[in-house]
């Protein structure tokens, strides 16, 4: 049990996807303009990546694995490695396009609130990095779990993070000098926030 908590707090403050491992970038910048729609997003991503990260592991366990029942049958002593980049691409798209369907379906008010975000999320390599770096980790199923977890609410937090900072940046632009109005204070802003993030180095 200690050990899931340790992940959990690892990928969501020391190993911040975005801030330390810098995926997701375009959409922690595309998306951080407005605190709302960064909460409709950093909701969207948790609920996708938490079921995307099982999925996948599922999938590689029992047929992409040298292990899996599949590549057993087949005789395949190397397994099938070598796809897993594509059918978990594959795999994520179809689960955000099921997951889109059904909520528009079934939960009308959820799937208005997340609007465009929820078809966005699947061009978001941090879903795909979850994917596979817990197959490179060799995490079992409660690990992917909670690391899918603890990767996607870093992802949420360091999102409405940078949205309050720019609102707060937005509503004061005139004391900016000039050259750093826009995208350069962004960036800046960014890496500032990376700086303190580090902070957390050392805790696990």
């Amino acid at each position: 049990m200690i050990d899931l908590l340790l992940i959990g707090i690892k990928y969501s403050l020391v190993s911040n996807v975005v801030l330390s491992q810098f995926l997701g970038i375009c959409a922690f910048l595309g998306v951080s303009k407005k605190v709302d729609s960064s909460k409709g997003m950093g909701a969207a991503v948790i609920f996708v990546i938490a079921l995307a990260s099982v999925v996948t592991h599922a999938i590689y366990v029992t047929l992409l694995a040298a292990t899996s029942p599949l590549c057993k049958a087949l005789g395949l002593k190397d397994g099938l490695d070598y796809l897993n980049t594509i059918v978990f691409i594959l795999v994520i798209a179809a689960l955000v396009q099921f997951v889109e369907m059904f909520m528009k379906k079934n939960m009308k008010g959820l799937y208005d609130a997340l609007g465009v975000y929820l078809p966005l999320i699947t061009t978001n390599c941090a879903v795909l990095g979850v994917s596979l770096n817990s197959v490179t980790y060799g995490y079992n199923f409660a690990e992917t779990l909670v690391y899918g977890l603890g990767i996607s609410i870093g992802f949420a937090l360091a999102l409405i993070l940078m949205a309050t900072i720019r609102e707060s940046i937005i509503a004061d632009n005139d004391s900016i000098p000039k050259s750093f109005q826009g995208s350069p204070i962004v960036l800046i802003t960014a890496s500032l926030m990376a700086i303190a993030f580090f902070g957390f180095q050392g805790m696990i």
